[in-house]
């Protein structure tokens, strides 16, 4: 049992030194936001995408270590939380702390990423929105309405008010 639980606060302070550097990750990413550097932000997403598997491949060893946990007291693996191991190693006081604090510190760095993270959701979106309005600008412009210029066999011109053809001229 005791191998067990070293196994499971090993993977734990694993898991959360992987939830620091994608916090850090996800902390230069709002400057990048903020900066519209595309190139950067690719970069920190491919960065992000490594961290994340790493992130699953140690979900899945704490998973594994609760499993076994959970069957060497014969309890409910689906009812089996850490906070309910925490309690149960009353009689191992450092292993309590140990597993306590790197429990506390993951969860808080867990936080601290979904709130930064939303934060970059609603930069993103802003920033999306703003590719929309000015898209939509351009689009009206070409809606503007024509001028009453007639040329001499009395058709309308069709010229647009507020624009200038500024087509590039291949032939010249």
């Amino acid at each position: 049992m005791a191998s067990l639980m070293e196994t499971l606060i090993e993977v734990l302070e694993k898991e959360n030194l992987e939830y620091k550097n994608l916090l850090e990750l996800s902390i230069k990413k709002t400057s990048v936001i903020v900066s519209d550097d595309v190139k950067a932000l690719a970069q920190i997403t491919d960065e992000e995408q490594f961290i994340v598997s790493r992130i699953n491949h140690l979900d899945n060893q704490r998973n594994e270590a609760v499993n076994d946990i959970a069957n060497v007291l014969n309890k409910d693996v689906t009812k089996l939380k850490i906070a309910e191991l925490i309690s149960m190693l009353a009689a191992r006081p450092q292993e309590q702390a140990k597993l306590a604090s790197v429990f506390d510190e993951l969860r808080r760095n867990v936080r601290a990423v979904k709130q930064i993270n939303e934060q970059n959701r609603e930069l993103i979106e802003s920033a999306l929105e703003m590719v929309q309005f000015n898209m939509q600008i351009i689009q009206s412009m070409n809606k503007a309405p024509e001028t009453a210029n007639y040329n001499r066999g009395a058709c309308s011109t069709g010229d647009v008010i507020g624009t200038v053809n500024k087509a590039f001229d291949a032939k010249q």
